[in-house]
């Protein structure tokens, strides 16, 4: 063994160990060259799929900031909510910098998800009025009142609920069951199962609702291919003839405009989802007292990652069916939350009752949205390609005088030789929902009113900016 190992270092000279050594370091440095190109092919082709999307998710990742803006040439993209994290690692330092130093022309306005986080300004002012601590101990159990129809219902939040509506005066709630459910859309899903005839050698229940409709409506209506209820289409196109169930958006998604029922039929049911008839968007002009009405803390309060919606119902037998659709779908709805949206309500309550000077949540809301649909007209103006809705004025019950609409949402229309709007603002950097989700033309656009102060700075900046010179970028 000894001779075999010396014969070997005597056939070994330098030169081989020389050439052996630098063969070894050159295919080091090929398999590090090799694992960097495979990861920018990556990142490329996953930066040309998000473009191909053409931005409907697009979010960028920025770590410790609260933008829902992107830079096209520092910032990753990707399709996912990223969480906001004030505790980057270091390596991400100098991403940082550079993010803070992003020209406003290269950013990406992403507007197309009503995501409220215009109301973090107010709700940081409320501080500790708003802010509950739960108890490790609590909230063990699935029940909460096995004496209610929605026996998962918790007290606080029916009795914020409850006293909510009857200080803004927009739904009566005597002699109402309330439902409670993961955000309006479970509520939805629940009122569907809940009111379509259950004799399935029949065909499906129609759903319609009049364009432009909510564009989650036939997504969520067809999601589970019922045998019980199905996507209609356009209430205005609708026969009547047969059983249907009508859904009105009052204010409507998207167009703001108030709605009532549209199609004439003798076998129709109605459900009325109020998400915006609150006093920051539209004028209070009476108490509703409709058979089944779905409300969210999303968009009254701003709050929604906290996932509550409610229905007020009229008729227990419906009220029960949409329990059982609930208990059966996630086996009721989490506590937390409901006690976190009792806690939020409440404050909202109290701020319109306080005494003080300080801004109530309806007035920072109003104020707010008057002064974002100013500012837009504005920009529609200066700009000459667009146009939005006229509203009228209308006597608000709740503020005791005339106001005028001011949506959530602005049904923006691009005018003259541009055919697809969704397209045109997109190659301006402008992420917005086209007409066709809502069953109407690519020449309009859904834009979200609701985004922070300085993303909706920047939009109505750069929208004011496209003119006839300059639409083409």
């Amino acid at each position: 063994m000894a001779m075999g190992f010396n014969k070997m270092l005597r056939f070994l000279s330098l030169k081989h160990l020389l050439m052996l050594s630098m063969a070894l370091n050159l295919s080091l440095l090929l398999s590090r060259l090799i694992a960097e190109s495979e990861s920018l092919r990556f990142k490329i082709q996953e930066d040309e799929k998000s473009q191909e999307r053409g931005g409907n998710d697009h979010y960028c990742l920025v770590w410790g900031t609260r933008d829902n803006t992107c830079d096209t040439s520092t910032s990753d993209q990707s399709t996912a909510h990223v969480s906001k994290n004030t505790s980057p690692p270091a390596a991400l330092a100098e991403d940082i910098e550079v993010e803070k130093a992003i020209q406003p022309d290269s950013v990406i306005i992403n507007l197309d998800h009503g995501d409220p986080t215009m109301y973090e300004q107010f709700w940081e002012k409320t501080g500790e009025k708003a802010t509950i601590v739960i108890p490790g101990w609590q909230s063990l159990s699935y029940f909460s009142d096995i004496s209610n129809v929605c026996w998962f219902l918790e007290p606080e939040f029916a009795g914020e609920v409850r006293r909510l509506h009857k200080l803004v005066g927009n739904a009566n709630t005597d002699d109402r069951h309330i439902v409670v459910g993961t955000g309006s859309t479970q509520l939805y899903m629940a009122a569907l199962y809940a009111l379509a005839p259950t004799d399935t050698s029949k065909q499906p229940i129609s759903v319609v609702s009049a364009a432009p409709f909510y564009s989650s409506y036939p997504l969520m209506t067809d999601f589970l291919k019922s045998g019980l209820y199905k996507w209609g289409g356009d209430a205005y196109t609708f026969n009547g003839e047969e059983p249907y169930i009508e859904l009105i958006t009052s204010p409507n998604n998207p167009d703001g405009f108030t709605r009532k029922p549209v199609v004439n039929g003798t076998g129709g049911i109605l459900v009325h989802d109020l998400a915006y008839y609150w006093p920051q968007y539209t004028p209070i002009t009476s108490q509703l007292d409709h058979e089944l009405l779905l409300f969210t803390v999303s968009k009254s309060t701003g709050h929604a990652g906290t996932r509550i919606g409610w229905a007020l119902v009229k008729d227990k037998d419906i009220a029960q069916k949409m329990t059982k659709f609930i208990e059966l779908n996630t086996i009721g709805v989490s506590k937390d939350s409901q006690l976190r949206a009792a806690k939020i309500l409440g404050a909202v309550s109290d701020s319109c009752t306080d005494s003080s000077d300080s801004e109530s949540f309806f007035e920072f809301g109003r104020r707010l949205m008057t002064q974002r649909w100013k500012q837009l007209r504005d920009a529609v103006r200066t700009s000459g390609l667009f146009s939005l809705p006229e509203f009228t004025s209308d006597f608000c019950n709740y503020y005791e005088k005339y106001s005028e609409l001011h949506p959530a949402f602005a049904w923006l229309r691009c005018e003259g030789d541009i055919e697809d709007c969704q397209k045109f603002l997109r190659d301006h950097k402008i992420i917005t929902r086209s007409g066709k989700h809502f069953g109407r033309d690519i020449k309009f656009v859904r834009v979200s009113m609701l985004d922070r102060d300085k993303n909706f700075g920047l939009f109505v900046e750069r929208l004011s900016n496209i003119t006839s010179e300059t639409k083409f970028p």
